[in-house]
């Protein structure tokens, strides 16, 4: 796995789709590209609380991503993990089951081919008038 750094990056998983389970929302998008590579992003906002609870939700993010993004993510796909107001306190194994829900119904929404990144749609030449 790889992880999302870039603005840029998270903007555009934002424009996939997303779940909401529990104490995390996940956001996924198919990158479409030959990489087989699932990457991943994790954020917290102020509302969360101080940093002491951003970061410790955040870890615990990671840690879930690391076990469960490798058995139900979908390869070529960006997941974004955002904190929720119970994750930093969530009891372990119940955080665990909605990150897999997630992760689960994100899979079958992307196999079923929703989901994809945002393409340009080709501009229609004007008519002139003859």
């Amino acid at each position: 796995m790889q992880r999302l750094k870039k603005r840029s990056e998270f903007l555009a998983a934002a424009k996939g789709l997303a779940r909401p389970r529990g104490a995390v929302v996940v956001q996924a998008l198919n990158r479409n590209d030959a990489s087989m590579v699932i990457r991943t992003g994790f954020t917290a906002t102020r509302r969360i609380g101080g940093a002491v609870q951003r970061n410790r939700a955040k870890r615990r993010l990671r840690e879930a991503a690391r076990l469960l993004a490798p058995l139900h993510g979908c390869p070529g796909c960006d997941y974004v993990f955002i904190a929720r107001a119970g994750t930093g306190s969530r009891p372990w194994l119940r955080l665990l089951d909605d990150v897999e829900a997630a992760l689960i119904s994100l899979a079958a929404e992307l196999a079923a081919g929703r989901g994809e990144s945002p393409r340009q749609e080709p501009q229609a030449k004007p008519e002139t008038a003859s």
